[in-house]
């Protein structure tokens, strides 16, 4: 009882910090985070920290509660006879505890999402920010390849071109399309991408050679590339050997 009712105590107190380090986070990796376990737990209690000072203060302006540290360090205190006096005055704050730690716990589930998004809408997070240190997401670095991210508002892409290298039947054929979606894999590497208006030609194709007409490119120069029917085309990473990607802005756009 004298070990396990602090180890819960702390449990429930860290708990908030540890959520919204984690839902904050783009991480592509998703089996395992193998961030340094100091790291991982000096982040939490940092944001532990945070948003209870952050919510005792909304409890003393909206509800007139004030924090009493001594009932808490009374709870994590190794003597039984402290514990009855700390628990008795817990049982008389009993919904107001339940209320704080329950408004707590979904708050740490929604802010990352709110603040995730303000960070991507004012691109706080692109190479070129100012606040780079802080806002950006450094073990996302598909997210910011594949979505044009690290771009400025008015220089954002429009579309991204992807040509990828596939070896089909022992010849070389080049796909390219624009892209769609992307996934990544459990751990972290990138997975297969979606692309649409898709096209390919064999590399044995890719030029004339040096003898060739200009009339005869004009010719052949149509032909080159053959459209793939379908709506979306699926392509494996692991599959490809090269990757080529081409950020488009199809207009400039008046400020």
């Amino acid at each position: 009882m004298n070990v396990a009712l602090p180890a819960i105590v702390i449990f429930f107190v860290l708990l908030p910090g540890f959520i919204l380090r984690t839902r904050l986070k783009r991480v592509e990796r998703t089996s395992l985070d193998f961030s340094p376990f100091g790291e991982v737990v000096a982040e939490a209690v940092v944001w532990s920290v945070l948003v209870h000072c952050v919510w005792l203060g909304l409890a003393n302006v909206i509800a007139g509660q004030t924090f009493q540290p001594l009932v808490l360090l009374k709870l994590l205190s190794g003597a039984v006879t402290v514990h009855e006096g700390a628990a008795a005055a817990f049982a008389a704050s009993f919904w107001w505890v339940t209320s704080y730690f329950s408004s707590l716990l979904i708050a740490a589930f929604v802010f990352p999402m709110a603040l995730r998004a303000i960070i991507t809408k004012y691109r706080l997070d692109r190479s070129a920010s100012r606040f780079n240190y802080i806002f950006r997401f450094h073990k996302a670095p598909w997210y910011y390849l594949l979505t044009g991210a690290d771009f400025a508002e008015d220089e954002a892409p429009d579309m991204i071109l992807i040509s990828a290298i596939v070896e089909v039947g022992k010849e070389a054929v080049l796909y390219v399309g624009v892209l769609d979606e992307f996934y990544v894999d459990s751990e972290g590497q990138l997975d297969r991408l979606v692309l649409q208006n898709v096209a390919r030609r064999p590399l044995s194709r890719d030029k004339l050679t040096a003898s060739a007409s200009e009339e005869v490119e004009a010719i052949i120069e149509p032909v080159r590339f053959y459209d793939v029917d379908g709506d979306s085309f699926v392509l494996r990473y692991s599959e490809a050997i090269t990757l080529n990607i081409q950020y488009v802005r199809l207009a400039i756009r008046s400020t």
